[in-house]
């Protein structure tokens, strides 16, 4: 049962866009999967989340955890297969894992605590707070956004993943992650 959380091997480049949310993760995942001409995982919580809100006008309960790990990892591992050179995440289950703790109390299903930590990534890019709040039907707490991009770099930093600090307009980093990326693939 738990093999469904855990990647399996590729033959990629992965890297890892991580942070608070409306903090570009997006937008930027699209622009180097199109700048690399490579493969972009898109974050499997909003469509599950989303589904969610549209049916049954309910938000994120901790018993959404382990289905929304799940459905990332599938997504993930069917996207790695597609390319040879580098594989853009939206997100990963560490940051599944940060948001657990922070809306559930610093609790995590022991599972998903297991491969957060566990799955592995060439690089992360912690994406900082200064882009313009951009309200959805998902996003909860603009006040909050430098409490959690706190909370993400603790984790990162805990758990000795390597990290870029992007900060700036969307120009200034995606610029900082291609000559991040760069130096990955000449490797």
């Amino acid at each position: 049962m738990e093999e469904k959380y855990k990647q399996e091997p590729a033959n990629c480049i992965k890297v890892v866009l991580f942070g608070p949310e409306s903090t570009g993760k997006t937008t930027l995942s699209k622009q180097l999967a199109r700048h690399y001409n490579s493969v972009w995982v898109p974050e499997y919580a909003r469509e599950y989340l989303q589904n969610k809100w549209n049916n049954e006008r309910k938000t994120c309960e901790p018993d959404d955890l382990l289905p929304i790990a799940e459905g990332q990892m599938r997504l993930e591992n069917e996207l790695a297969k597609k390319t040879d050179s580098i594989l853009i995440c939206d997100t990963d289950l560490l940051e599944t894992k940060v948001y657990s703790e922070a809306y559930y109390s610093g609790s995590c299903d022991p599972t998903l605590e297991k491969y957060a930590v566990e799955n592995t990534y060439h690089l992360y890019f912690l994406t900082y707070t200064d882009t313009p709040w951009e309200a959805d039907d998902l996003r909860d707490k603009p006040e909050h956004r430098e409490k959690m991009f706190q909370a993400f770099q603790n984790e990162l930093i805990e758990n000795n993943k390597p990290y870029v600090l992007l900060k700036g307009d969307k120009k200034q980093r995606l610029e900082t992650a291609i000559k991040h990326i760069d130096k990955l693939l000449k490797k």
